[in-house]
């Protein structure tokens, strides 16, 4: 599996090329904790220059793990572009990497708040009901969430005054 797609500019047609194939998930060097790849960007892509532009048109995408927002599982859910545009500046080389592009233009795409009901094969995205016993009645046979009897939240953060002042 490549590791790179470098378009060599001597060899490409004046009326462009199509290119298709598949890079190696390593290319999104994402932090461990955050979305990790599942496996490969693919690509379908019609490239052509025009001045000192690539122009790459067509379908890219790739499958990653997410965390579920609401239920705190993973899932899998596809990034797909099915009508990609995406230019690429051309320097004073005979050869382009348009890589870093591709890798852009897919985590762009990312969902800001993952949910298993949309991945690939959606979930019930539901919370766990024993995380809701703060706002259930103590009939339903759920402990109350603890309180401090006798206290309120604004004495409380008056105990913090002074901190800054320690040394």
């Amino acid at each position: 599996m490549n590791q790179s797609l470098i378009i060599d500019l001597p060899s490409l047609p004046e009326e462009g090329k199509a290119f298709s194939g598949e890079l190696d998930g390593a290319i999104f060097d994402l932090p461990k904790g955050d979305a990790q790849p599942a496996g490969p960007l693919e690509y379908n892509l019609w490239i052509q220059r025009f001045g000192s532009e690539l122009l790459l048109t067509g379908k890219i995408s790739a499958p990653f793990t997410f965390t579920c927002v609401v239920t705190l599982k993973n899932f899998v859910q596809t990034i797909e572009l099915n009508s990609a545009t995406i230019a690429v500046e051309i320097e004073n080389s005979s050869q382009v990497d348009v890589t870093e592009a591709l890798r852009e233009e897919v985590l762009l795409e990312f969902p800001t708040a993952p949910r298993c009901d949309e991945g690939d094969n959606p979930e019930p995205c539901e919370i766990d009901s024993r995380y809701l016993a703060v706002d259930k009645p103590v009939e339903n046979g759920l402990s109350p969430a603890p309180r401090n009897e006798g206290t309120d939240q604004w004495s409380a953060l008056n105990d913090l005054t002074g901190l800054n002042d320690q040394t």
